[in-house]
């Protein structure tokens, strides 16, 4: 067997043969090698370094031992690269982990770090070492717990860094489009009120009547009652804005086809002019509705900038929400801003593919006890797994609902969230396996296949929930069940850590 230019020899003997040596390794350092039942024969394996012992994909059905040398574990990485994420030296095993977890493919690359001698017991003595060996099995199982609590250290650091960044993403789309409109209103209302100055002066050298005065104070009342008028269709709109332009031309209104669309978005219409054409002669006609153009324009580029500025504070609150969740005190959650604000976030990605949400609020209560735990997190995975699902132009469903608990129908003891998308679906014999670790169905650089673990773990974990999912052809939908008094405290117990 080799692997390259690196070969790997394989060799089956008798475990006595080797007993000095296991005495030597910190699983077997209190062991009476000539007491263990069950086990016979051992692979004694040599490999050079570089030597690749496990490639990602291949079975795990083997616990290792180190004699001699150095042995490391490596991740590949989108760009091709790879990140070292363990090492085993003389003495220490390796390999545990997996068997006992139920884990059966590698996410990583196995190779020697220089030339080794190791034993490999197969996954039938691995089980029969723990059964005989309480020492063994007491290195064994310290191991896999230090194990475990690193990598999901590293694996929750390495997925927070990737919603950080899907994060930022969205942060700059968003943050833009306000800013930009903010500064070309801030442009065109500097230039605005410069002609209302000019018009203002202009207007106030002639003396008002009473009739003038009334009727151009009802016109600034409705000019400055509020930013929008009426929705219109667009066609309603044209037609709307083209007769208005035609009237205010014959009466002799200067800009009548410039000045008639600010007009019509305020909501001002002919009859409500018609006071002012009657009351003004053409000259100083012309001069009231340009003046008031100049401020009806001037008010709505104050509402586009307070769009803008309230806009910029939503998002400055959906930030917040994201980032301080997990570091709140107990305290009671809405699950619906939860969402709300990812949405908000996730924006900029919902409009380039042209997608629509449809959401059905329906859980009562919609709060639940929670210490944080970065559910926001939660719902930024499963939403931005929903749009890189999605064909552009499609639909993406969430709805809430509330369960009843084990106790009393009109006692809801789990809110409920479902997301669906309308993609191509998750194939049958991949379901079992979307929820291991740098498992990913996207395309190279696209997944670092850790998203939905940490998703399954904070549900299952940090909020005793569960998390579901059905799959079909065009239809995929992720189910997130919370407990509403908190882990363990609901109908059913929270799963065991």
């Amino acid at each position: 067997m080799s692997q390259g230019e690196q070969p790997i020899e394989i060799e089956s003997i008798p475990l006595r043969e080797v007993a000095e040596a296991l005495r030597r390794t910190r699983p077997f350092a209190e062991t009476d090698v000539g007491a263990l039942s069950g086990v016979e024969v051992v692979d004694r394996v040599k490999v050079n370094a570089g030597g690749v012992l496990v490639e990602p994909g291949q079975p795990l059905s083997f616990y290792w031992l180190v004699l001699e040398g150095e042995v490391r574990a490596e991740r590949p990485e989108p760009d091709g690269t790879r990140t070292v994420v363990g090492m085993a030296a003389a003495g220490d095993g390796f390999g545990e982990t997996p068997l006992l977890t139920g884990k059966t493919h590698s996410p990583f690359f196995i190779l020697a770090a220089q030339d080794s001698l190791l034993l490999r017991f197969t996954e039938q003595d691995f089980w029969a070492l723990l059964a005989c060996c309480p020492a063994v099995r007491k290195v064994i199982l310290a191991n896999m717990a230090q194990r475990l609590q690193a990598y999901q250290v590293e694996a929750l650091h390495r997925e927070k860094l990737v919603s950080l960044g899907t994060l930022a993403a969205g942060l700059m789309h968003e943050l833009h489009n306000p800013g930009s409109a903010a500064k070309r209103a801030t442009a065109q209302l500097r230039g605005n009120l410069l002609r209302l100055q000019q018009l203002s002066l202009r207007f106030s050298d002639q003396q008002k009547t009473p009739t003038q005065l009334d009727c151009m104070r009802a016109l600034l009342e409705k000019t400055l009652s509020g930013c929008h008028a009426p929705v219109m269709s667009t066609l309603e709109q044209s037609d709307t804005e083209e007769a208005l332009a035609e009237w205010l031309a014959s009466a002799g209104v200067e800009n009548a086809f410039t000045i008639a669309p600010a007009l019509v978005a305020i909501g001002l219409e002919q009859q409500e002019l018609a006071c002012a054409r009657d009351a003004f002669q053409a000259g100083s006609f012309s001069d009231a509705i340009n003046w008031l153009e100049a401020l009806v324009s001037s008010v709505s580029l104050v509402c586009t900038i307070e769009e803008s500025i309230t806009r910029v504070s939503d998002l400055v609150m959906a930030v917040k929400i994201f980032a301080y969740d997990d570091r709140s005190q107990a305290r009671e959650l809405d699950v619906h801003d939860s969402l709300q604000s990812t949405l908000t976030i996730l924006g900029h990605k919902l409009r380039l593919k042209k997608i629509s949400v449809e959401k059905r609020f329906e859980a009562s209560p919609s709060t639940i006890q929670t210490r944080g735990s970065s559910l926001s997190q939660v719902w930024t995975n499963l939403i931005d797994n929903a749009v890189d699902a999605s064909p552009e132009s499609a639909q993406i469903e969430i709805a809430t609902w509330t369960e009843a608990g084990t106790e009393a129908e009109i006692d809801p003891a789990w809110l409920a969230v479902s997301i669906t998308d309308h993609g191509a679906g998750i194939p049958p014999e991949l379901l079992p396996r979307i929820f291991d670790a740098f498992f990913t169905t996207k395309p190279l650089g696209s997944g670092t296949g850790l998203g939905l673990e940490i998703v399954h773990r904070i549900v299952t974990q940090k909020f005793g929930g569960t998390i579901d999912v059905e799959s079909e052809p065009g239809k995929t939908r992720f189910i997130v069940r919370l407990p509403l008094r908190g882990p363990g405290e609901s109908g059913k117990p929270a799963p065991a850590i």
